[in-house]
């Protein structure tokens, strides 16, 4: 495998890069580094999705690492206008440092990386979410121990773009992941088939099955940006995939609940699991900030 500067896709990098990452951000979180050493460094921030969590955690992260970013809408650019990717990039690049993108298509994401002269970041596509399971891995280390590899991980809900970065992520560090996703929203086959021949992955449509045992249980709304129009038959294909007391009871007993947020409470998670004992998801919240610290320290 080869090593490449963007940071696009989990499967892009080999299992030690992403352990130094998380290495990283632990010493990132703990004070332990604090010299402003992208002092001087821009990064530019495209996003076509709207966030919190993604745009305040790299500006915050740009900020306290000495550097400056600069957030541009599609309404506040030429590419709400029809600007291409390869045009964006060659004069982005001559002005900062690197590029975050959140977008809609992967092939967009990856045009902008191959015309670009800086490093690119993925801050959310409909295929992937890289960094969101990044901060996930840190949280699953805070809770567990640094050992990844006899970990078990359950994802209740659709085989979306968190799905695919969990498949990434099993099958370059080698824990073991089961998904328990209904009929018709599995997850993409070949990346599917890619974490399978890497590491133990199941395909079930029992969540029961799923978190029997699991250290980590984990899901995501039913409904991601641009489906809100399905959102009312999706309620009901995924009514059986809640997460709730009964259903986390199924793993173990120390085992930690994580989302990706914003959450709809009474939907993909009862209330009293979000805000239970187990619940993590504040935790996993912060550590986008840390985990994409030591992102944006290693590529730019």
């Amino acid at each position: 495998m080869t090593e490449t500067r963007d940071f696009l896709s989990l499967a892009d990098h080999e299992p030690s890069f992403l352990l130094h990452l998380l290495n990283r951000a632990h010493r990132l979180k703990a004070g332990e580094e604090s010299d402003p050493v992208l002092a001087g460094k821009v990064l530019a921030m495209i996003f076509r999705k709207s966030s919190t969590r993604t745009r305040v955690a790299f500006e915050v992260a740009m900020l306290q690492l000495g550097g400056h970013a600069l957030f541009l809408s599609e309404q506040d650019s030429q590419i709400g206008r029809g600007e291409s990717m390869r045009d964006t990039a060659g004069v982005l690049s001559r002005y900062v440092d690197g590029i975050v993108m959140r977008t809609f298509a992967q092939e967009e994401l990856e045009e902008l990386a191959r015309s670009a002269d800086v490093p690119v970041v993925n801050g959310l596509t409909d295929l992937l979410h890289p960094c969101q399971v990044m901060a996930d891995l840190l949280t699953v280390q805070e809770a567990f121990g640094p050992e990844l590899g006899d970990r078990s991980v359950a994802w209740i809900g659709d085989g979306n773009n968190m799905a695919h970065s969990w498949l990434n992520a099993a099958g370059q560090l080698g824990f073991e992941l089961r998904l328990a996703c209904p009929e018709g929203h599995e997850p993409e086959p070949a990346i599917l088939n890619r974490a399978r021949e890497r590491t133990s992955v199941l395909l079930t449509r029992d969540p029961a099955e799923a978190a029997a045992g699991a250290h980590v249980v984990t899901t995501d709304v039913w409904a991601s940006m641009g489906q809100e129009a399905q959102a009312s038959a999706r309620a009901e294909t995924f009514a059986p995939y809640r997460v709730d007391r009964a259903l986390l009871s199924r793993a173990r007993p120390d085992a930690i609940f994580l989302h990706c947020l914003p959450a709809h409470r009474g939907e993909e998670v009862t209330a009293e699991v979000l805000e239970g004992p187990r619940s993590r998801v504040f935790e996993e919240a912060e550590n986008r900030l840390h985990i994409q610290k030591a992102i944006l320290a290693e590529l730019l």
